[in-house]
């Protein structure tokens, strides 16, 4: 008994369950179609801002982007179409005040869910080839196939329910009417009844109701009243998409709708869709077959007007082929049954330019594996290709049949075509003879053998010119190379330095003398000298055996300093060089520049060339009140020209650049030491100043430290400093005020002290004149330098200890053992 209540427990159970799935599946199935249908009949002042993002979200997904396009859509799901231009202002609006924010996700449409597989909807990869005419119907493409709502009514429309018909008349009677074509298809015409016009067209309804009316207006007979039906409002259609659609379902659109405007709607084919045989069904017959490939390949629209209730079919395609390689347009194409080879190659608009053009490569599936065939090109037309088939295009062969060609001293050097009887001479004679630099002695052949080996073929240029030499076949791939006699030599130079405007290197011309190289070379300088010109000269047979055989000639040559000419010119040779010095006792001006805290800074030239400091200084006015001496510095221009012009800088730019160390030592403060600064590439480089004590010059101008000037040297004389920087291995790098009298070691304190790795020793001090003190040790006793304002107090870091190892006891063990046998050996003596 117990046994037999489970199994009716099981069996209730079932039924309920199966119960709850259906009226699931029939409230989805009942949600969908209002999903399709909640717009008829609604104006767009009735809809809500929500309903509105909904209809945005739904064109969106079906590819309507545009303003226009998503109101069309809305045509398409019911709204009238007189609101076109009122929804269109109702999105923009919305689509203004949510900026770039997403809508409610509408739900799916009423097929959405019986569709084919997912992977029937998969797009391929962009690496691979596309099928033929997918993009058509895609989001992407740029065409929509919406109908035109402005057109005058077709003659051929066939009138419908929910049709607004305008009647006028005109003449004897006037009258205006505006119906709305019932469900049963009748209009009730005021004075006249019921008139049956649904299923005729535009013509026959006219007919039909001139008919009816001129029993009341008589007038319609004499032809004393006219009569116009037009229609005013189109009623909306209902067409269902079948098949292998990207999004099959139910779609409302205007009965002006076109088979393609629906196929755009729905996406179009799937993978698995048919292109050339969708059909078009009505009342349970297919009346038309749509090949797109009629509108892709040659423009041709097969414009089926749509009715309600039209059902359209896209079947599985049934032969599907893929061309790819040298051919314009490779992706794969659907055949029908009597399509050929040559009918798939000029789908996909025929071979490119570097095509193959005699045969093709065909992959064919088989039932068991796969096949390759070879067709020539004239059985392309007995070829009929199968499903699945690869067809490829190869490149014709990167050679040529006919080709030679001439390189070098000819005047038209190039590739030739190689006809019948084709020699040397006549190549030759191609490219418009020979050059006059030609090396006449040997020419050579580059040629092709039959294995693909090279080989050459030398002979005589100019016998071959003259007819002395038979004349040479020539074949295919032959490469004539006659050169240059430049090519076969250095290029012939001379060079000119010295006292000449554009000194440099210039090309050898025969008959060259020095005038005219001078003259090359922008002539003289002012203060060069015509006297004395060195020409240094080749020796080609110098002996190697004698140690004071000379390098060169050296001729001495003397010039009109106008280079005109006169007398036996001097001839230069190839690579000559020519040296043009400055006269004797000439002497450009030589400029100092001063800055800083003197009562006349700038540019001073040297009077005479014992100069000193103190001479500048002197003629500088002397220091102002606030110039601090002790911190005066010079810097002489590196003659490598390593340093800045310092004539084009200003006091701040002489400043920073004095103050190079002092960056380093910046820098430190987030370093160690000096090493570390090396390993990470951190400047540190020889400084351009030269330590002088302005103090001692100012009080004996005969003190060692006034120097001589020299052109480019400045001097640059600081207001009072008032810091000491300390960095390196302490533990906290910092600037403290400078204080009369207090040491380098308690500067080194207030910083923190010296890390456990601080080399004590090696701590040194940088003064604003740029010179540096070391400290000095004596026994365990550190002599500290005194510390001036603006110093610099830098502390490196200890070297790295490295542990003595095995190698190194044995080394020393070894030292001492050896020492120990010496010092034996001496006391036995």
């Amino acid at each position: 008994m117990r046994k037999f209540r489970k199994s009716m427990n099981k069996k209730m159970l079932n039924k309920m369950l199966r119960v709850c799935v259906c009226i699931l599946s029939i409230a989805g199935f009942g949600s969908n179609v209002y999903s399709q249908t909640k717009f008829l009949g609604k104006k767009v002042d009735q809809l809500s801002d929500a309903q509105v993002k909904v209809l945005i979200q739904q064109a969106t997904n079906a590819g309507r982007s545009t303003d226009a396009q998503i109101a069309q859509f809305g045509v398409s799901q019911g709204l009238d179409v007189t609101e076109t231009s009122t929804l269109t202002q109702r999105i923009h609006t919305i689509r203004t005040a949510n900026g770039t924010s997403s809508f409610v996700e509408p739900r799916s449409n009423l097929f959405d869910s019986v569709s084919n597989h997912a992977s029937a909807n998969v797009r391929p990869k962009s690496n691979q080839l596309r099928i033929f005419g997918e993009d058509l119907f895609s989001s992407s493409g740029t065409i929509t196939f919406e109908p035109n709502l402005r057109i005058a009514t077709p003659q051929n429309y066939v009138i419908g329910p929910d049709d607004q018909i305008l009647i006028d008349i005109s003449g004897d009677n006037e009258a205006n009417y505006n119906l709305r074509v019932s469900p049963e298809g009748s209009v009730n015409l005021q004075y006249v009844g019921i008139i049956n016009i649904g299923g005729l067209t535009i013509e026959e309804a006219r007919s039909r109701i001139k008919g009816v009316m001129s029993k009341t207006y008589s007038g319609l007979v004499s032809g004393k009243t006219k009569l116009a039906v037009n229609i005013g409002n189109i009623r909306s259609i209902k067409v269902t998409i079948v098949g292998e659609a990207v999004k099959p379902g139910s779609y409302t659109v205007s009965s002006l709708s076109t088979a393609f405007n629906v196929l755009y709607l729905s996406g179009g084919p799937n993978q698995n869709g048919s292109f050339r045989m969708i059909q078009l069904i009505r009342n349970g017959k297919v009346v038309s077959t749509i090949d797109i490939y009629d509108f892709l390949l040659n423009g041709i629209q097969k414009n089926l007007r749509l009715q309600d209730q039209d059902v359209l079919n896209i079947p599985v395609y049934k032969v599907r082929a893929a061309i790819s390689g040298e051919v314009k347009r490779p992706a794969y194409y659907e055949i029908l049954g009597k399509e050929n080879l040559d009918d798939l190659i000029n789908f996909a608009g025929s071979f490119s330019s570097e095509a193959y053009t005699s045969g093709v490569k065909v992959i064919q599936n088989t039932t068991r594996e796969r096949r390759i065939l070879d067709i020539s090109s004239n059985h392309f037309n007995d070829y009929f290709p199968q499903n699945g088939d690869s067809v490829t295009v190869d490149k014709i062969l990167n050679r040529f049949e006919n080709r030679v060609s001439i390189e070098g001293a000819v005047f038209r050097p190039g590739k030739y075509a190689m006809e019948q009887g084709l020699t040397l001479k006549k190549l030759l004679a191609k490219a418009d003879g020979l050059r006059e630099d030609a090396f006449l002695n040997r020419g050579y052949i580059n040629r092709l053998n039959a294995d693909n080996t090279g080989s050459l073929l030398s002979f005589d240029v100019k016998r071959i010119s003259n007819g002395t030499d038979p004349d040479i076949l020539l074949q295919r791939e032959d490469q004539v190379i006659i050169s240059s006699i430049f090519d076969l030599r250095d290029e012939y130079t001379i060079n000119i330095q010295g006292q000449v405007r554009s000194p440099g290197t210039f090309k050898y011309r025969e008959g060259q003398d020095l005038g005219s190289i001078i003259q090359e070379a922008g002539g003289f300088k002012d203060g060069a000298t015509p006297n004395r010109i060195e020409v240094a000269r080749r020796i080609q047979n110098s002996n190697p055996m004698v140690k004071t055989s000379p390098a060169a000639q050296i001729f001495v040559v003397n010039v009109d300093e106008g280079l005109h000419l006169s007398g036996n010119q001097f001839r230069l040779e190839p690579f000559d060089i020519v040296s043009v010095r400055s006269a004797e006792g000439f002497q450009i001006q030589k400029t100092i520049l001063i800055q800083g805290e003197v009562r006349f800074p700038g540019n001073y030239a040297v009077r005479n060339n014992n100069d000193k400091i103190s001479d500048i200084l002197r003629r500088a006015g002397g220091l102002t009140a606030s110039a601090f001496p002790a911190g005066a510095s010079l810097q002489r221009i590196n003659k490598a020209g390593n340093s800045k012009n310092g004539r084009d800088i200003d006091t701040a730019s002489f400043e920073s650049e004095k103050q190079r160390n002092l960056r380093r030592l910046a820098m430190s403060q987030r370093e160690r030491d000096s090493a570390t600064l090396v390993n990470n590439n951190v400047d540190i480089y020889k400084s351009d100043f030269v330590g002088i004590d302005l103090t001692k010059i100012i009080k004996d101008s005969t003190s060692r430290d006034n120097l001589l000037v020299e052109d480019g040297d400045i001097i640059i004389i600081p207001r009072q400093y008032e810091i000491v920087s300390i960095s390196g291995s302490v533990l906290r790098p910092i600037n403290v005020i400078y204080k009369r009298g207090k040491s380098m070691n308690q500067y080194i304190n207030e910083s923190g002290g010296f890390t456990e790795n601080a080399n004590r020793h090696g701590a040194y001090i940088v003064y604003p004149n740029g010179s540096v003190r070391a400290t000095k040790k004596f026994l365990f006793f550190y002599n500290y330098p005194s510390v001036k304002p603006g110093s610099e107090i830098f502390v490196p870091k200890r070297a790295l200890k490295v542990p003595l190892g095995i190698q190194g006891l044995i080394g020393i063990s070894t030292a001492l053992a050896s020492l120990a046998v010496i010092i034996i050996t001496l006391f036995r003596k």
